[in-house]
């Protein structure tokens, strides 16, 4: 309805989206050898080179943790050391999922198999078996195919468009399972904890908009986060193009990501009731998708065949349990939550999961998924591994070096279980004797028994390549059956650093401690340095910390001054300012906090408001009013107006009442924009309706709206503007012309309906574009590529629609090549006299 899925980019989001990884499997010119002048040279350096795939390292570590079997490891390697197909999703909430699942079923793929490639059947084009109701594809084929067939190439054209638009979604296959797993419902808080670059975000927030109305909106919610704020640009640039009201992206450590619980002292004294609906932000569902090695993405990230060492996998183990358990205490009873990697290595899956279960105690339970998605290859999770660290293999924790007790913890075995050596031993190393063996050569298999985990981790799931052409990914489904346990600080005082880091982890899986420790620096060092330049898929860790906001004292007075020239509002109880109010130990904090992120701020400017609602006749049963924000404290300088839906406008006023402890990125969905060309003109509204926004707010207009006959709508879109007095049908220009001045909507009319009906019916059907109605035309306010990729789909959907768009594009010609005549012929004209 109006295309959900159409948004537009900021320039910073567009320059960052182009300036994202390169091609690495693409060999540069640098690359090429010196001596290029002969034809044997210049024919190697115009063929596709492999990258280099060798990693002794990485053989010797999987054959021996025996993620596969040893009989199909040259499978194995052959399809890791290949190219990564591509895949794509069909969002299922746009208008035009249905007519594009046609085109890739009727269209695309029986042309494919009717024509070949080469002399021969291939299968570029192919939807997931395991994905529901065809919404997910799989395409394989070279440039060399592309060039060559038609088809391919129209298919191709056909991929970018639709990207572009938000109609489709080019995604990892792999990266498409673990929405899958949460069983998602309209009604859900939903957090993505580590959201980077937005694949699984757009997923979840397709799944809960199936079942949405025309004009409404699920009462659910997604809130997004991310660490990086360079990845958070990505991750708004690929929500934008979904539309919604439902969503916040947050720019917060996810370890330490705010409980934002409000104290009770608040909420007695100077909360409403209505404000107490939501005493603190929990989910009901939480996607886990934590930074990792990211193994499981060498397909696409070759590079990473050289950079990949053991020692990756066990400096994020801590992280990685950080963020797990800080998920599980902000997951409600009952609730699950999804802990998945694109690793391969059992330290950073099998072993977090294992530790988490341990430290929940019986509040938490390991799902058994294995029934759903039967068509979905994947192999259950090991009992049993190993630890390597520093060229040595450890079954157990008792093999550990004693200085090396902070690189290999107890949590990366199977049992989990601590040893600590006799005391005797600590008194002769500190009189400078040696009592632990020399365990920094390599050890033998044989001298070591392995572990075996007493907990059920045969129902993680773990999906390797050669299965079915794919990447690698790890899943795991937590079930919350009770609250957390409160683990007790250990009351010994210990002598080692591994001690005080154990003690952390416990903290931060307690749901009532706040997390303010600060995170491992090893982990940290080497996010930046290997798993930065993985897939784009892996989610990545700051290289510097956050730096803290120290909380600013306020005046006695309902406004404050900020250093960046902001207002910030204080909280008031019974219409009196009141400053000594407090969340917790803390001052409450002010708008404009987090330095460097506009505010987030209701939008309450009755007179604007009120002139919206009278231009574009906004009928009472929309919820309107308290649902508008913007990002300017200044109301007479707000460019744009953003809609949020009920949920997100709970947790804004959470946010706001516990001191805004959540860092807001973007909220919202953008419904107007300030028309500043028309300063000083006659249009009584200042604000146009968004291209974004039109589809929610479409059903609720009863002014400046008329149906067009189809010609006449295509017209608008071919043309881009057209005067009154040209509209095929004069009716239409006539009404038209008496429109106020400014924003209008146009409604394509269905076969149904008379051309004269001023009752404009809106369903899921209806497609319509937003207008300007000026002196002695109509412009259509829409980008070319809305209008390109509009037609397409009229196109595709009606034989009669796509004769008229022919003829409509041929006249358009003539004309230009008429007009340019007429120019020519005046030109001359005016050279004779």
């Amino acid at each position: 309805m109006g295309g959900r899925g159409r948004g537009s980019k900021s320039r910073t989001q567009r320059k960052h989206f182009r300036d994202g990884r390169e091609n690495v499997w693409k060999r540069s010119k640098s690359d090429s050898p010196a001596d290029g002048n002969s034809a044997a040279t210049a024919a190697v350096d115009r063929s596709w080179q492999p990258f280099a795939t060798q990693n002794t390292a990485f053989d010797e570590y999987y054959k021996e943790q025996g993620i596969v079997s040893p009989e199909e490891w040259d499978t194995f390697v052959e399809v890791l050391r290949s190219p990564l197909p591509a895949a794509f999703r069909i969002n299922s909430s746009s208008q035009f999922s249905s007519d594009i699942r046609q085109q890739l079923e009727n269209d695309f793929t029986k042309c494919l198999q009717a024509e070949g490639a080469d002399g021969a059947e291939i299968e570029a084009i192919r939807p997931l078996a395991w994905y529901p109701d065809n919404l997910a594809w799989h395409s394989n084929y070279s440039r060399m195919q592309l060039r060559k067939n038609q088809t391919l190439e129209r298919f191709h054209e056909f991929l970018k468009l639709e990207n572009e638009i938000g109609n489709i979604t080019r995604q990892e296959a792999v990266s498409m399972v673990p929405p899958l797993f949460l069983d998602v419902r309209p009604e859900h808080f939903i957090l993505d904890m580590c959201a980077a670059p937005g694949s699984k975000t757009f997923q979840l927030l397709e799944i809960i908009y199936q079942s949405t109305k025309p004009g409404s909106l699920p009462d659910g919610m997604v809130i997004a986060n991310d660490l990086d704020v360079q990845r958070c640009n990505l991750l708004i640039h690929q929500t934008k193009r979904m539309c919604t009201a439902n969503l916040i992206v947050t720019n917060n450590e996810a370890q330490q990501f705010p409980g934002c619980r409000l104290s009770k002292a608040l909420s007695k004294h100077s909360v409403s009731e209505h404000e107490q609906s939501m005493g603190q932000l929990l989910f009901n569902r939480v996607l886990c998708d934590v930074p990792c090695s990211g193994d499981g993405t060498l397909r696409k990230a070759p590079d990473l065949w050289r950079k990949w060492s053991p020692g990756m996998g066990n400096g994020l183990h801590n992280l990685q349990i950080q963020i797990a358990m800080r998920g599980l205490a902000l997951l409600k009873v009952g609730g699950k939550m999804v802990y998945s990697t694109c690793s391969m290595n059992p330290v950073e899956n099998e072993a977090v999961v294992a530790e988490v279960l341990r430290k929940c105690g019986g509040s938490v339970e390991l799902l058994d998924v294995s029934n759903e998605l039967p068509d979905l290859v994947r192999r259950p999770g090991l009992r049993k591994w190993k630890v390597r660290d520093r060229g040595v293999w450890l079954a157990s924790h008792k093999d550990v070096v004693k200085n090396r007790h902070f690189g290999a913890v107890p949590g990366m075995f199977p049992s989990g279980r601590t040893y600590v050596p006799p005391i005797e031993k600590d008194i002769k190393n500190e009189n400078g004797g040696n009592s632990e063996p020399n365990q920094e050569l390599e050890t033998s298999n044989e001298d070591v028994d392995e572990e075996t985990s007493d907990l059920p981790l045969e129902r993680c799931m773990r999906i390797v390549p050669h299965d079915q052409n794919s990447g690698a990914f790890f899943i795991a489904v937590l079930q919350k059956l009770s609250p957390l346990p409160a683990i007790p600080e250990n009351p010994k005082k210990q002598k080692n650093s591994i001690a005080k880091k154990d003690e952390t982890q416990e903290k931060i899986s307690d749901p009532s401690v706040e997390d303010t420790d600060e995170q491992e620096q090893e982990s940290k060092s080497i996010v930046m340095e290997s798993a930065s330049e993985a897939a784009s898929d892996i989610d990545l860790v700051d290289n510097e910390e956050e730096k803290k906001d120290v909380p600013m004292e306020v005046a006695p007075c309902d406004k404050v001054s900020t250093e960046n020239g902001l207002e910030d509002t204080q909280v008031t109880v019974n219409g009196k300012s009141d400053p000594e109010k407090a969340v917790g130990e803390r001052k409450l904090q002010m708008q404009g906090r987090w330095k460097g992120v506009d505010p987030v701020l209701f939008f309450n400017d009755e007179a604007t408001i009120n002139s919206i609602i009278e231009f574009y006749g906004i009928d009472e049963s929309f919820p309107f009013k308290g649902h508008l924000i913007s990002r300017n404290s200044d109301d007479n300088h707000v460019k744009r107006i953003y809609y949020i839906s009920k949920s997100v406008k709970d947790a804004l006023e959470l946010n706001i009442l516990v001191g805004q402890q959540l860092k807001i990125a973007s909220v919202g969905l953008k419904m107007f924009e300030r028309q500043t060309a028309i300063a000083g003109s006659d249009a009584p509204c200042a604000f146009r309706i968004s291209s974004e926004g039109l589809p929610l707010i479409l059903p609720h207009i009863t002014k400046q709206i008329l149906n067009a006959s189809p010609v006449d709508f295509i017209h608008i879109l071919t043309y881009k503007t057209i005067k009154f007095r040209d509209f095929v049908d004069a009716a239409f220009g006539e009404k038209a012309s008496k429109l106020m001045m400014g924003c209008c909507v146009i409604v394509l009319k269905k076969d149904d309906d008379q051309v004269s009906s001023d009752t404009v019916k809106v369903d899921a059907s209806t497609i319509a574009i937003g207008c300007w109605k000026g002196r002695g035309s109509l412009s259509v306010m829409v980008t070319a590529i809305d209008c390109q990729e509009l037609l397409e789909r009229l196109s595709v959907r009606d034989e009669g629609m796509k004769e008229i768009i022919a003829r409509s594009k041929e006249s358009k010609v003539l004309n230009r090549k008429d007009e340019k005549e007429e120019v020519e012929v005046t030109e001359e004209l005016a050279a004779e006299q």
